[in-house]
């Protein structure tokens, strides 16, 4: 009787480990846990290579939020060093709450070459903005089989989740005018750890994902009070080291 119920203990606990392992599907739309960790202001990242010793810069990355009402405005700019120097601008429109995408804006200034891409989101449809001038995208129709969250505002999306030790979450994400198609992705936290950050250590969650391909792991530091991402490091396919690492 007594292995019996030991047994019995062991399966039970098995069970409620799967359980709590079982990623989380997280809908665009729905509202999403801790979307008040999501504040006004604008921050800061380094980008830059990193193989054996060296460390070769790539550009600063800048990120703006904006609240209006019932929409979120995140502002992106980014600005390339090196031999090559270009300037990036994205603009994007949410639904506040869940984060949903609206529409989702690039330009690109590289060479002497601008380049204009304009996106519109809807629940099945990713699409290009028809009134936007000079729009290379207009033409875009992308299906998607289930409504799909903005990749580039990944930084956000993640900060708004509830993390937590064992907590996994699955998202459907969609780089717009990608090659890829909208994908479900799955983003795990994988423990905590104090690391450096622009004031001092800062005690974060870190948490992983391969992006869909096995043998390959991206990190993110989020702040633990926060949820702010802190520093996040995906190896290249040469063998660096792409970091991302906060400043201000």
């Amino acid at each position: 009787m007594r292995a019996t119920r030991l047994l019995c203990a062991t399966a039970l606990i098995s069970l409620m480990a799967a359980a709590h392992a079982a990623p989380q599907y997280v809908a665009a739309g729905t509202p999403l846990p801790r979307f008040h960790l999501l504040k006004e202001g604008s921050h800061r990242y380094l980008r830059y290579l990193q193989a054996a010793d060296s460390n070769t810069p790539l550009d600063i990355w800048q990120r703006d939020i904006r609240f209006d009402g019932k929409r979120v405005q995140i502002r992106q700019r980014w600005d390339a060093t090196g031999k090559a120097p270009s300037v990036k601008w994205l603009d994007s429109s949410f639904e506040a709450g869940s984060l949903r995408p609206l529409t989702h804006t690039r330009i690109t200034e590289k060479d002497g070459k601008k380049t204009v891409e304009g996106f519109a989101f809807a629940p099945d449809r990713i699409t290009g903005l028809p009134d936007l001038p000079n729009n290379t995208q207009k033409a875009l129709s992308v299906a998607s089989p289930e409504p799909v969250f903005n990749f580039e505002a990944d930084m956000e999306l993640l900060q708004t989740l509830p993390l937590a030790d064992g907590y996994e979450a699955q998202l459907v994400l969609y780089h717009p005018g990608g090659p890829a198609a909208p994908a479900r992705y799955t983003f795990r936290v994988s423990g905590s750890e104090a690391i450096a950050g622009p004031a001092g250590p800062v005690d974060c969650w870190v948490v992983t994902t391969d992006y869909n391909q096995p043998g390959t792991v991206s990190k993110f530091w989020f702040a633990r009070t926060t949820q702010l991402m802190v520093r996040q490091e995906s190896r290249m396919p040469d063998g660096r080291l792409l970091i991302k690492a906060l400043i201000d």
